[in-house]
């Protein structure tokens, strides 16, 4: 492992050294890859053949050795201007970042959503025009900005100012109940109890609500056929997920 700390900057280059050779592929960026979406996103980017580099940048490193993986732990995330030399030559982005608006006042859920993601990603889409976004939303986001729930408001608000963006395509995804799989673990001690509780449901759940539910492993490959084909649609539901996931 190769790393230097600067500024508040640990730049962790290579995982396992890979002999110095040239990697090719989809190169990618994935914020976000400690939490348990990101975690999924990031297994699938591993074991993808098409994909050659995954830079994740967090506030924490993500405890994995792999010969495809780059590491960024950034303590402020706001501030991409002492790393903006590491962000270009990428073609997709994976944005898997997000706060719980529970208990959070809607300044404060704003400022960590709405002004946090389009802060990044503005200066990813000035580095690399020619990249795919993708965006973890949520079920329920109000595309209109004017409903009842805040969270759906912000996510709202911040869906539409990501797809005028320009980035070659955007996409968000909305997924509803995601169920863990391979060992994928939340950092959040009563979402684990619930999904312990949920994992031997999890094959009744899809029978019965095909729409709502999908997995960490379907959000993640299908995050990736989309940055690689493309698809029709540019916000994408749970149904639509797992179809590209499995099509």
């Amino acid at each position: 492992m190769i790393a230097a700390e600067d500024r508040g900057v640990a730049f962790v280059v290579s995982a396992v050294p890979d002999s110095g050779r040239r990697r090719t592929g989809v190169k990618v960026i994935l914020f976000g890859a400690t939490g348990m979406v990101g975690q999924g996103v990031l297994r699938e980017c591993l074991l993808d053949p098409d994909v050659g580099i995954v830079l994740a940048i967090g506030r924490s490193k993500t405890g994995q050795r792999h010969e495809k993986l780059r590491e960024i732990v950034l303590a402020d995330l706001a501030d991409l201007s002492g790393i903006e030399s590491e962000l270009s030559g990428y073609d997709a982005f994976f944005f898997c970042l997000g706060v719980s608006s529970v208990g959070m006042d809607e300044k404060t859920y704003y400022r960590l959503t709405y002004e946090l993601t389009t802060s990044i990603a503005a200066t990813l889409a000035k580095l690399n025009p020619g990249m795919t976004f993708v965006y973890v939303s949520g079920t329920g986001t109000d595309s209109s900005e004017h409903g009842r729930a805040m969270w759906a408001r912000v996510k709202g608000k911040t869906e539409n100012a990501l797809l005028k963006m320009p980035f070659k395509a955007a996409f968000m995804f909305r997924p509803g109940y995601i169920q863990p799989l391979h060992g994928i673990r939340t950092k959040t001690r009563w979402y684990g109890a619930m999904y312990a509780v949920m994992a031997p449901l999890y094959p009744l759940w899809k029978l019965l609500f095909p729409k709502y539910v999908t997995t960490t492993e379907c959000v993640g490959r299908a995050m990736l056929k989309v940055a690689k084909q493309g698809t029709a649609k540019h916000v994408l539901e749970s149904s639509e997920i797992n179809r590209i996931c499995e099509g």
